[in-house]
């Protein structure tokens, strides 16, 4: 089996794909009667990269594997034709989640400490239907307050591979400037509570009391 016929495969299989593929799925598209040569896949991914300098889209490695994704200077006119499936999410849901990105793991008691108000369990139970934060374990504290934390699917929405890609905290004002990459994912149905058509969108700023500028960064 020639380059030529991997890269095409490779190219074929990240465009069909809905999700991001991992190399070793990406490996296993040829059977073991017809394998493809050492290193070859890696090879086709590097060149379909490079074949991305001119064009619109680019070729990257997200949390959950390879994906073609839409390029930031022509993401203005892209975003576009998903305006009306956009997802707003009140101050509180964004305030939360990006404590638990910068915080984990955390407690729902420590969000609240910082915040200074109670969070709504609705909130909670929205980041999790988005599939954007999980429960890691329990704290070893009286009552075992449940540990939340990101996944790979809050990862790959903002184009990012590993936690410490992440902005550091003190240069983040505005949760906006963690930008969803495109495409975007069908919208997934959320409690009421957790959103509002007239509050602020991911470009709302998070204020300095948000989260204490003492917060450490987090690695995976």
């Amino acid at each position: 089996m020639d380059q030529s016929l991997v890269t095409r495969v490779v190219e074929a299989a990240l465009l069909a794909s809905s999700h991001p593929l991992p190399l070793v799925q990406l490996k296993g598209l040829f059977p073991l009667d017809e394998p493809a040569p050492d290193n070859s896949v890696e090879a086709a991914l590097l060149e379909l990269q490079d074949g991305c300098a001119t064009r619109g889209v680019e070729l990257v490695e997200v949390a959950s594997g390879w994906r073609y994704q839409v390029k930031t200077d022509v993401h203005p006119w892209v975003a576009r034709l998903w305006t009306e499936r956009q997802t707003k999410y009140t101050r509180a849901t964004l305030e939360t989640l990006a404590l638990i990105a910068y915080r984990q793991p955390i407690t729902r008691g420590e969000i609240e400490q910082i915040r200074g108000v109670t969070v709504n369990s609705n909130i909670i139970k929205a980041l999790e239907e988005r599939d954007w934060i999980r429960s890691v374990g329990h704290r070893d504290v009286p009552g075992k307050p449940e540990l939340l934390a990101t996944t790979k699917t809050f990862l790959d929405y903002f184009g990012l591979k590993r936690l410490d890609e992440l902005p550091p905290l003190s240069e983040l004002k505005d949760i906006g400037e963690l930008e969803p990459q495109l495409p975007f994912e069908p919208a997934i149905p959320v409690s009421a509570a957790a959103l509002d058509t007239e509050t602020p969108t991911l470009n709302t700023p998070l204020g300095d009391d948000a989260i204490p500028a003492s917060s450490e960064h987090i690695n995976e």
